[in-house]
């Protein structure tokens, strides 16, 4: 095998590796959007009392504490809990 051919076979083996590599983080967001868009779909059932329990209330209070401290709102997490903060409207606002 010439010093040609050695290129060629190990550029194409990088090339290879490269597109291996970028079908992976593709997949990766791909899986990252997924959970994020389930977990805005649980945020609105919580919201709206349509599904309850307990380690998705503690997700939900934090998040609106997060959203609170976004709009200048104030709302604490143990104004969540004690259900003084409205999540009725089951909309996360998410900034990405």
């Amino acid at each position: 095998m010439g010093l040609l051919d050695k290129v060629k076979a190990g550029a194409e083996q990088a090339a290879s590796s490269a597109k291996r590599q970028a079908q992976l983080v593709e997949t990766k967001r791909e899986l990252n959007q997924a959970y994020s868009e389930l977990g805005k779909i649980a945020f609105g059932l919580v919201g709206r009392g349509e599904v309850s329990h307990g380690e998705l209330a503690a997700g939900v209070a934090r998040i609106t504490e997060l959203q609170a401290r976004l709009s200048g709102d104030g709302v604490s997490a143990t104004d969540v809990s004690s259900g003084e903060a409205d999540v009725s409207s089951g909309e996360a606002d998410i900034v990405e």
